[in-house]
């Protein structure tokens, strides 16, 4: 009697935790609005150590000696001396070794990279170096180091590297390394008695994304490529604005050789007292050329941002005198109409001569260019008026994006957008990074928005969790959740981009971010594999999806639910997208009318069985990763009918060929 009981306990439980099918409509035969190829998309900046110490391949710390405190980074012993007249106009300073005096005795210098130098066995690295033995003839020896090691030795690999010149010249070696560490260091020593001159100290992985030599770290730029992106924001974010003008980002001083690009500060070293690193510094060795080539490897369309004349209005709060006078602008409207010049110019052209220089003869096709960086009210419009009209009139092809500020809503979001509609400007970029509250209620967000319009560039957004601001699983869903509206909306919405991208697990400075990583391994966070689902699968159409007639956004009734249809006529697929961010299964229907037969639907899901908190991380990098699966259709006269149940919090693409 009592298993009876119990048995019939389970059956009521079960039947609670499934609601009522939920069906929903999908019009297979009326393909809608384009999705844009550039739909979704990445949005860099340098911080949390994004750019040196992360997709920079460089392993060497303030190699040129341009760090305020010059050694900032070495470990200097012996005799020796900082000198500031050295073969670079814009990076002048270098190391100058010279004999201790005694055979016991030791000159040199140790690196401690980023946070350490992490260097795999069996892989090659190349170390170069700038030098003059200012009596003609000098010899250094090179190691990697471990200082915690217990063996006899502290060095692992060596090399030797005889310096034959006066004048300053590049020495390169291809170093070995014996060990897998995190944290090794680079240790340099003075071999024998002659004086030698060190400049630009450098060392990369052989094995660099594409086998550059200026290259980028190979695992964290394969993921960039994997993520399928259409857009490539660069480089920022608020470094582009700077503390102050002096401190903006400055494109023209990241091309060229890379041992005469100016040190930058990067205003995040010291934005929050409790997460302070005062080591951090651009060595804007990641440029401009460097950020173009990188969206060409990946397959994204490139959209620089430049400084309109505003240092950060953050830190400047109504402060008119930080910022450029609107009758001295002219400098700045250059740097945009030169960089144009740069990515798309002929080689015959002053700026596109420069970019052929560097290795690239062909145009770099650029489309887009963002002025200004989340600024707003009447500083910004006045002064990026003058930019709309000068690159208007040079380049009418280029789509100009401006921006309505900071907030997600209210006076000066509305404000902002008046504006751009008044210049013209082709897109507006939006920035919400908002907590789950936000996200459940938005799910009908664009459905309002004038169609004939600026279109809209979702350009910085994450789900913020109340108390929980960390890559979280739930959060990952609810924006899963929003960006269905993103896509029903594709007429309007042309480009969006989650933020931040990179984030070292030892300096970072914000969170939640998308890709997370140490010196030797790296991590997607689940928030990753949400813009990889949608980026590879973003077909080309929209097709309608109604529940009751209505969108299926979160509303009433629909407990939960948020989904999205398109149509990719390159495969011939309906691709489905719904998102369930209930805490409960829900039974979905899915009338896939005009398709004949019983088709197999593909499906990719994201779901979880232990706490909604849970994320992915180093030890446990794919801990929550999308799992392959089908689900089979019947059909009936008007099309074919999928039935399915989506787990609590979860996020499913479905994608039946038509």
């Amino acid at each position: 009697m009592r298993l009876k009981t119990l048995c019939s306990a389970l059956t009521l439980t079960g039947a609670l935790t499934v609601q009522a099918q939920h069906v929903m409509d999908v019009q297979t035969q009326k393909p809608g609005a384009p999705v844009q190829p550039t739909m979704y998309g990445l949005f860099f900046e340098d911080i949390n150590y994004a750019a040196d110490g992360g997709l920079y391949g460089e392993l060497v710390k303030n190699r040129s000696f341009e760090f305020p405190d010059h050694l900032m980074g070495w470990e200097a012993f012996g005799t020796f001396e900082v000198k500031d007249d050295g073969p670079f106009e814009r990076c002048p300073h270098y190391i100058e070794l010279r004999n201790p005096g005694h055979n016991d005795r030791r000159t040199g210098l140790s690196n401690n990279g980023f946070f350490g130098i992490g260097l795999k066995q069996g892989e090659d690295y190349r170390f170069s170096v700038w030098a003059k033995a200012p009596q003609g003839q000098g010899k250094i020896i090179v190691q990697f180091i471990d200082r915690a090691s217990m063996d006899e030795h502290q060095q692992f690999t060596e090399a030797k590297i005889d310096i034959t010149s006066k004048d300053w010249k590049k020495y390169e070696v291809v170093m070995k390394s014996r060990k897998t560490i995190d944290k090794a260091q680079l240790r340099i020593y003075l071999s024998g008695t002659q004086t030698v001159d060190l400049e630009h100290v450098s060392l990369f992985p052989v094995n660099t994304f594409k086998n550059r030599e200026n290259g980028l770290r190979r695992d964290l730029a394969q993921a960039l490529a994997d993520a399928k992106p259409g857009l490539l924001r660069f480089p920022g974010g608020c470094i582009v604005e700077g503390v102050d003008l002096a401190t903006r980002y400055q494109w023209k001083n990241t091309i060229g050789p890379v041992e005469n690009r100016p040190l930058n500060e990067n205003r995040w070293e010291y934005t929050f007292a409790h997460r302070f690193y005062p080591d951090y510094f651009q060595s804007y060795g990641l440029g401009f050329f460097e950020f173009f080539q990188l969206a060409e490897d990946i397959g994204a369309e490139p959209l620089p941002v430049l400084n309109v004349g505003m240092a950060c209005q953050y830190q400047n709060w109504n402060n008119e005198s930080a910022h450029v006078p609107v009758d001295q602008l002219q400098p700045y409207i250059q740097d945009c109409l030169d960089l144009i010049e740069f990515a798309n110019g002929p080689t015959t052209s002053q700026w596109g001569k420069i970019r052929a220089e560097m290795g690239h003869t062909a145009p770099f096709n650029l489309k887009f260019i963002a002025v200004g960086n989340e600024q707003w009210d009447n500083m910004y419009y006045k002064r990026l008026e003058p930019f709309v009209k000068a690159i208007r009139q040079k380049y009418p092809d280029i789509k100009i994006v401006g921006t309505s500020g900071p907030d997600s809503e209210g006076e000066m979001f509305d404000k902002g957008w008046k504006a751009m509609k008044s210049m013209k400007a082709d897109l507006v970029d939006e920035h919400f990074y908002r907590n789950e509250d936000w996200f459940l209620s938005h799910g009908l967000r664009y459905e309002s928005y004038d169609r004939k319009g600026p279109k809209v560039f979702a350009g910085e957004y994450a789900c913020h969790g109340k108390g929980k601001k960390w890559n979280h699983f739930e959060a990952s869903i609810l924006e899963a959740a929003l960006m269905t509206d993103f896509e029903r909306n594709a007429d309007v919405v042309y480009m969006t981009a989650y933020a931040p991208l990179f984030a070292h697990i030892e300096g970072w400075q914000w969170r939640p971010d998308l890709i997370w990583y140490d010196n030797l391994r790296m991590f997607k966070s689940v928030s990753y594999y949400v813009q990889q689902l949608y980026a590879s699968n973003k077909g080309t159409n929209v097709l309608q999806l109604t529940m009751d007639k209505k969108p299926v956004a979160g509303q009433a009734g629909q407990d939960g639910l948020f989904a999205s249809s398109v149509y990719d006529q390159n495969t011939g697929e309906v691709i489905v997208k719904v998102a369930n961010t209930s805490r409960q299964p829900q039974s979905v229907q899915l009338n896939l009318l005009g398709i004949n037969g019983q088709p197999v639907a593909e499906t990719l899901t994201l779901s979880h069985n232990g706490s909604y908190d849970d994320e992915n991380t180093l030890d446990q990098p794919e801990r929550i990763t999308p799992k392959a699966g089908t689900v089979s259709t019947t059909a009936d006269r008007k099309g074919a009918m999928l039935n399915d149940e989506l787990p609590a919090m979860s996020f499913r693409v479905y994608k039946i060929k038509k």
